[in-house]
C-alpha cells in the first residue's frame, strides 16, 4: 500500500515530509516523491527506490517552502522508475494518490483529445491532468477538485496542492484511508495516525467518499455529494516513539520478541482478571441469537480465521464459513441476518476485506471486526470491534498481530461457548487457565532460539518445503510455508496432514524438507502415521512438537524443536512462534531484505 502525507506548517516542510513517509515505509514501495510550494511555485523532488535515494536527491537539491505532499509509491500502473514517481502534476496542480483509478484510460484519451499532454504511463497523472483542465478554463481550486473527483472511479486516497495557493491541501478518499491532522497553527494530512504521529495526536478521519479543504486553520469537509458536513477530531493513543527497531536488527526481529507482551497486553483486554472468564465490550450484537458465522479475512489474518473456525465449532457449536476475501466478495453467498459476520484485518484497511464487510452488512448481517488500529475504517463501519494489542506493527510480514489475532479470536470463541452454554464454566476457566499460561511460554520458545537458528542452516538451501499439520494446527502450517515464501523467497506450501497422500506425497525426496507441527494430544497419531510415510519416501521430517511428540518419532526425524507442553487448545498460539522464527531466519541467511520483502505491501488497500 502507497503512502501518503501532507504539510501546511510554519517551517521548512521537507524534513517533515521525509520523516513522514519513514513512518509509512513499513507498507512497502519502490519509488518515493515530495513536492512543496516555493513562492506559490510548485516544486518536487523524486527518486525510484528506497527513501534514502529522496533523501540524497534533496541534499543535493534542497527544497524549500512550508506547504507540501509527500509520498511512496507502490507500482501499479507503470514501472518503479523515477518518471512515475509521485507526485505527478503539471505547473498548476501536484497530486499524490493511493490506489487506482479504474477509468484513467477513457479520462486518459479524452483529456488528450483536449490537448492536455501527459508525460507518464500511471492512472495517477489522469487526476492531475484533469484537474489542471479544470483550472486552465478558469476554476479555482476548490470547484477544479470537486468537479474532478466526480469523473473519478476506483479506490484511492488524494492529497493536492495548488501553484499560487500556498495555505491549501485538498484531499479525497474512496475506498482507501486518509486522516487530517490538527496542529497548532499548522495541518496535517495522511494516510493513517502513524505518518502523523510525531506532529500531533489529534487526528479526524475522512468517511469514505469524503474529501476535505485543508488550510492552515483547520479543515472543511465534504461529503461524495459535496456537501459539508462534520468529522470528529479524536486523539490518537500512537505517538512519535511507537515505531524504533530499539536494539534489535530489524522490526520483525523486535516485533517477534514482542509476542509474549503482546499475547499478555490482549489477553489482560479478553479476561476478566477477577472472574476470570472472557469478556467482551458492551455488545451491539445479542451472541445467543447467532445462528452461524461467516469469516472472511486475506493472508496470516485469514489463517487466523480458519484456526478461530476450528475453536468456534468446537467449543460454542456454531457452524462457521472461512472464506479469503477476495474469492468470498465475488462469490456473492447468500446470508441471513441472523449470521454474524466477522472480518480480521492487522491494518483495518484492506480493500477485499473492507468489501466483505460491507457486502455482509447489505445483506443484513451484524459485523465483528478483529483490527489494530481501532481508529481504522473497518473499526467504524463495524456492530463490534475487538481490538488486538499489538501496537504498530512495521515489518511487512505480519508476526505479532497474527498471534494477537489468535489471542482475540480464542477469547471470542470462549465468549460465545458461555452466552450459547454451550460449555461449563469451570470448563471454560480451564482453557482461560491455559491462554494465561501463554506469555511465559512464548517467553521460553524466545529464549530457545539458538535451536532455531541452528534448523535455519538446514533450510536455506532447499528450493521447495512442505508444511504439514491437522486439525488446528492446519492453519499454523499455512503460516509457516506463508512466511517462508515471503521473507526467504523459497516455495513452501502448507497442507493438512491427511491430505499428503492425495498428492503432495509426490513431491517428497531427500531434498525436500518436511515439517510438521503436531503437539501431542488428539490428532497426533494420525498425523505421526502420515510423517512414517513420508520418512519412508526418503523425506527429511523436521519436528515442532512438545518432548512427548518427540520422544514417539525420535526415530523419524532428523531436526526437532521442542516446545513447552501446553493445552491442545492454545496450541496454535504457541506454535506459530518458531515457524515465524524459522522463516526469519532462514531470510538472514539467504541476505533477503527481511522488514521489506520484495513485491510486498504492508497493508493492501487495492485489488
Amino acid at each position: 500500500m502507497c503512502g501518503i502525507v501532507g504539510v501546511i506548517g510554519n517551517g521548512s516542510a521537507a524534513p517533515l515530509l521525509l520523516d513522514g513517509l519513514s513512518r509509512l515505509a513499513y507498507r512497502g514501495y519502490d519509488s518515493a516523491g515530495i513536492a512543496t510550494l516555493i513562492e506559490g511555485v510548485i516544486d518536487r523532488r523524486r527518486s525510484e527506490g528506497k527513501l534514502q535515494n529522496l533523501a540524497a536527491a534533496l541534499a543535493i537539491r534542497p527544497l524549500e517552502g512550508t506547504t507540501g505532499i509527500g509520498h511512496t509509491r507502490w507500482a501499479t500502473h507503470g514501472a518503479p522508475t523515477e518518471i512515475n514517481a509521485h507526485p505527478h502534476g503539471t505547473t498548476r496542480v501536484a497530486v499524490v494518490h493511493n490506489g487506482i483509478i479504474e477509468n484513467h484510460a477513457v479520462l486518459r484519451a479524452e483529456l488528450e483529445a483536449q490537448g492536455q499532454v501527459f508525460s507518464t504511463e500511471t492512472d495517477t497523472e489522469t487526476v492531475a491532468q484533469l484537474v489542471d483542465l479544470h483550472l486552465a478554463r478558469g476554476m479555482d481550486p476548490i470547484s477544479a477538485a470537486a468537479a474532478a473527483f466526480r469523473r473519478l472511479e476506483g479506490a484511492y486516497a488524494l492529497a493536492l496542492i495548488f501553484a499560487g495557493h500556498p495555505d491549501l491541501i485538498i484531499g479525497a478518499q474512496r475506498g482507501a484511508p486518509l486522516a487530517v491532522g490538527y496542529g497548532t497553527d499548522e495541518m496535517y494530512l495522511g494516510s493513517d495516525a502513524l505518518a502523523l504521529a510525531p506532529l500531533t495526536r489529534r487526528i479526524a478521519y475522512l468517511t469514505d467518499g469524503d474529501w476535505v479543504i485543508v488550510s492552515r486553520t483547520g479543515a472543511e469537509f465534504r461529503d461524495a455529494k459535496d456537501r459539508p458536513v462534520e468529522r470528529e477530531i479524536k486523539l490518537t493513543r500512537l505517538t512519535g516513539a511507537a515505531i524504533g527497531k530499539g536494539n534489535f536488527r530489524h522490526f520483525m526481529e523486535k516485533e517477534l520478541h514482542e509476542h509474549p507482551v503482546v499475547i499478555g497486553d490482549t489477553l489482560h483486554r479478553m479476561i476478566n482478571p477477577a472472574t476470570r472468564m472472557p469478556t467482551l465490550p458492551d455488545l451491539a450484537i445479542d451472541l445467543t441469537t447467532i445462528s452461524g458465522i461467516t469469516l472472511s479475512a486475506c493472508g496470516s489474518a485469514y489463517y487466523a480465521g480458519l484456526t478461530a473456525r476450528y475453536w468456534i465449532e468446537q467449543y460454542a457449536r456454531l457452524p462457521v464459513d472461512a472464506d479469503v476475501a477476495s474469492e468470498f466478495r465475488y462469490r456473492e453467498p447468500p446470508l441471513t441476518t441472523g449470521q454474524l459476520g466477522v472480518v480480521v484485518s492487522q491494518s483495518g484497511e484492506t480493500a477485499d476485506t473492507m468489501a466483505a464487510l460491507r457486502y455482509m452488512k447489505q445483506q443484513g448481517c451484524k459485523v465483528m471486526s478483529v483490527v489494530n488500529v481501532p481508529e481504522s475504517t473497518m473499526a467504524r463501519e463495524s456492530d463490534l470491534m475487538l481490538e488486538t494489542i499489538a501496537g504498530p506493527e512495521i515489518s511487512v510480514a505480519s508476526t505479532k498481530a497474527f498471534t494477537a489475532q489468535l489471542t482475540v479470536l480464542a477469547g471470542f470463541a470462549l465468549a460465545l461457548a458461555r452466552a450459547r452454554g454451550t460449555m461449563s464454566d469451570a470448563a471454560i476457566e480451564n482453557l482461560v487457565a491455559a491462554l494465561m499460561e501463554l506469555p511465559a511460554k512464548a517467553a521460553q520458545v524466545l529464549n530457545d532460539e539458538d535451536t532455531i537458528r541452528t534448523l535455519a542452516v538446514q533450510i536455506q538451501d532447499a528450493r521447495d518445503v512442505l508444511f504439514f499439520g491437522r486439525g488446528s494446527m492446519m492453519p499454523i502450517a499455512l503460516e509457516g510455508a506463508l512466511k517462508l515464501k515471503e521473507l526467504s523467497y523459497i516455495h513452501a506450501e502448507g497442507y493438512p496432514a491427511g491430505e499428503m497422500k492425495h498428492g503432495p506425497i509426490a513431491l517428497i525426496d531427500p531434498s525436500v524438507p518436511v515439517i510438521a507441527v503436531i503437539p501431542s494430544g488428539p490428532l497426533f497419531e494420525k498425523t505421526a502415521s502420515n510423517l512414517q510415510e513420508a520418512a519412508a519416501r526418503g523425506g527429511r521430517i523436521i519436528l515442532f512438537s512438545d518432548a512427548t511428540g518427540a520422544a514417539k518419532l525420535a526415530g523419524i526425524t532428523t531436526h526437532s524443536v521442542i516446545l513447552p507442553d501446553c493445552d491442545p487448545f492454545v496450541a496454535p498460539i504457541l506454535y506459530a512462534i518458531p515457524v515465524q522464527l524459522l522463516a526469519y531466519h532462514v531470510a538472514i541467511l539467504k541476505g533477503t531484505d527481511v522488514d521489506q520483502p520484495r513485491n510486498l505491501a504492508k497493508s493492501v488497500t487495492v485489488e
